[in-house]
């Protein structure tokens, strides 16, 4: 379902990764039902392959491209990811939503924005080293930002871990913390085992728990149990309206309503809860 590139604060839950080498796989991956298709020009592409998947990508641009495209280049600190940058940035028809992986500074989303000029291109910074870690919070506020990515492949590698839910869950939590920080919503990294739906289906919820907005898949059969695990159930919406509701009638006075503690800091949670499902219900 299209989203307008040029508001991504609410309605992006699932982003689906494809090998910008394979044209065939992009051109079903916007039959699908993955809010954002990202054509991935860097570590889905060999070394040989980079400079047509990016003649390719950019003829995508121009033929069958929607604001659901995105794109993710090579990194920064490349030689093809400044061609990447300078392509994709000069193309008639530039794509409205660019990933950007390894980032380690705002300074370098900086340089991709001036790149697109006046052009309507929202960035997705991929944040996926110890270095780029600590700069989130400042990654985050930097120019067309409005989702951090958690890159967990190269992030676990760096420290030495599996790509697993325990070994990242302090990297995971020290991020959301700062994307919270930068006012801006935090994007997990795909499942990696496409035939596990039951594991899908538990990292998928602990990444809502702990604050995550959305989640990056890597097969389409993995987006329906993204989507279901991130959305609120019916339940916890009535809970909420009728809470907050209560609350509101009660004249913002704490008070007890069936049986929980109602203040200011929880029901603004849960009228956060009722926005966040407006937004998805609009996108």
């Amino acid at each position: 379902m299209p989203i307008d590139p040029a508001d991504l604060s609410l309605g992006f839950q699932t982003l689906l990764f494809v090998p910008g080498s394979r044209m065939d796989r992009v051109a079903k991956a916007h039959d699908s039902d993955a809010d954002v298709v990202c054509i991935d020009l860097e570590d889905a592409v060999p070394s040989a392959d980079k400079v047509s998947a990016r003649e390719d990508v950019i003829a995508f641009l121009d033929s069958g491209a929607t604001a659901r495209t995105a794109v993710r280049i090579n990194g920064l600190r490349t030689r093809e990811g400044l061609q990447d940058l300078l392509a994709l940035s000069a193309a008639e028809n530039s794509p409205r939503i660019v990933l950007v992986p390894m980032v380690e500074s705002a300074a370098e989303l900086e340089i991709v924005s001036a790149a697109f000029g006046t052009k309507p291109v929202s960035i997705i910074p991929l944040v996926e080293t110890v270095a780029g870690l600590s700069s989130v919070s400042e990654i985050g506020r930097a120019p067309r930002v409005g989702n951090v990515m958690f890159g967990g492949g190269d992030m676990s590698s760096q420290i030495g871990v599996d790509l697993a839910w325990e070994p990242l869950l302090y990297v995971r939590s020290q991020f959301v913390v700062q994307c919270v920080q930068a006012g801006v919503r935090a994007v997990d990294v795909p499942f990696i085992n496409v035939k596990d739906e039951a594991g899908l289906l538990d990292e998928t919820r602990k990444a809502k728990a702990l604050g995550f907005a959305a989640k990056g898949v890597i097969h389409p059969n993995q987006i329906d149990t993204v989507k279901r695990s991130l959305t609120p159930s019916a339940e916890e919406l009535e809970r909420a309206a009728a809470a907050v509701s209560a609350y509101r009638e009660a004249g913002g006075k704490a008070i007890m309503h069936n049986g929980m503690m109602l203040d200011e800091p929880i029901v603004r949670r849960m009228e956060s809860l009722l926005m966040t499902n407006e937004g998805l219900k609009d996108a």
